[in-house]
């Protein structure tokens, strides 16, 4: 009896225990760690897609103008302001003259001299050249020795001479004389070309060395864009492709543009192809000069070859690929991708075809020995 009772006791703890490890191996399986994992798929499928680039750049001027004097100086006054609209010829502004006034004064002095003194030496050289004819004559008629004709022609020479002496310094006088008036009128800072004054460098008072920038002006009409691509997507890129361009001041609007250039010299540093983009129309509200912005080049239609969405895409031991759901188990395969479009879809150049499943998205990571469960869209996405 006694053993029956034990035997009662057993067979009832047993009859508890066995559905409640049943019950923990269910939920364990189900919504535990050892639960399938949660995947939403995608079938590969054979499309032509548009690729494009994206590049990120800054928006600079193409022309800009750098105003200063042409000699050390102190600034004596400043008329532009940044942002002001300047236009070619206006004067900007001016430098402290210091003593170039007087040394102005003090040439026109040295320039009239010069004439007097050519013109002394011309009426020398003019009655010197009488006397040497009249001589000249009277040596013909015997009436005057040679050594008094000899004479004359000599100093008939050396009144050519100062007359030639004469005329050499009147022209180095007015040389003078030019570039110090030259060099007054650029103490004058004046506009090159009609603009938009970008930066002030200097204030009234500061002493600037010569070439020296004092005001830059730029010209908002040659407004274009900087831009940085990847190099390993820039094989087609080429002058003349059209692009969207979207400004960060301009809330996500979109601009027309084109590749004016790709440049020669690229950075190796950043690994990066370097080109210029203008704008088809510039913005009613100019950006201003230093702004970001987002270029995408939309280039012409590839063949159609089969195509997932970027986010299958991953890399699993340092080879691409793709997650593959065979017979309801993942397997991965390595694949060579190609061009991207706006859609986010990646052509897939080799490793897949049409009508295979692929993950797109996985609640956790996978492994060959995963289990999982198709859902047509996830809750929570883990990283």
């Amino acid at each position: 009896m006694k053993f029956l009772s034990v035997n009662r006791r057993m067979f009832a703890l047993l009859a508890v225990i066995v559905p409640l490890l049943a019950l923990l191996i269910y939920v364990a399986l189900r919504s535990g760690p050892l639960a399938p994992i949660s995947v939403t798929v995608t079938t590969v499928t054979n499309r032509s897609i548009a690729p494009v680039l994206f590049g990120i750049g800054t928006v600079a001027a193409r022309y800009t103008y750098k105003i200063g004097p042409t000699y050390a100086g102190r600034v004596k006054r400043l008329d532009a302001h940044v942002g002001d609209r300047v236009k070619a010829g206006q004067v900007l502004g001016e430098m402290e003259p210091v003593d170039l006034d007087d040394r102005v004064r003090s040439q026109e002095s040295a320039f009239k001299r010069a004439e007097a003194t050519l013109r002394e030496a011309e009426a020398r050289q003019s009655f010197a050249q009488t006397q040497a004819r009249r001589y000249e004559q009277l040596f013909a008629a015997r009436a005057t020795s040679e050594e008094i004709f000899t004479t004359k022609r000599q100093e008939l020479q050396i009144a050519d001479a100062s007359q030639s002496a004469a005329r050499e310094e009147l022209a180095r006088a007015r040389s003078d004389q030019g570039a110090l008036v030259a060099q007054r009128a650029n103490l004058r800072l004046i506009a090159p070309v009609s603009g938009l004054v970008a930066a002030r460098n200097a204030d009234p008072g500061t002493t600037v060395v010569a070439g020296q920038s004092v005001v830059e002006v730029i010209d908002p009409a040659s407004l274009w864009i900087n831009v940085r691509f990847d190099q390993l997507r820039v094989s087609v890129l080429s002058a003349g492709l059209a692009v969207q361009i979207v400004l960060r001041s301009q809330d996500g609007r979109r601009f027309g543009g084109r590749v004016l250039r790709v440049e020669p010299i690229a950075d190796a540093v950043t690994e990066e192809i370097l080109a210029k983009v203008t704008f088809d129309a510039l913005p009613k509200r100019l950006p201003p000069v230093g702004e970001l912005a987002e270029v995408t080049v939309t280039l012409s239609a590839l063949p159609a070859l089969p195509v997932v969405p970027n986010a299958s895409v991953q890399r699993v031991d340092g080879r691409l690929g793709v997650w593959l759901i065979e017979d309801d188990k993942p397997r991965f395969a390595p694949v060579k991708v190609g061009a991207t479009d706006l859609d986010g879809l990646v052509q897939i150049i080799s490793g897949l075809k049409a009508g295979q499943s692929v993950v797109v998205y996985s609640q956790r990571a996978l492994g060959t020995r995963s289990r999982v469960k198709i859902v047509e869209q996830l809750d929570e996405v883990s990283p």
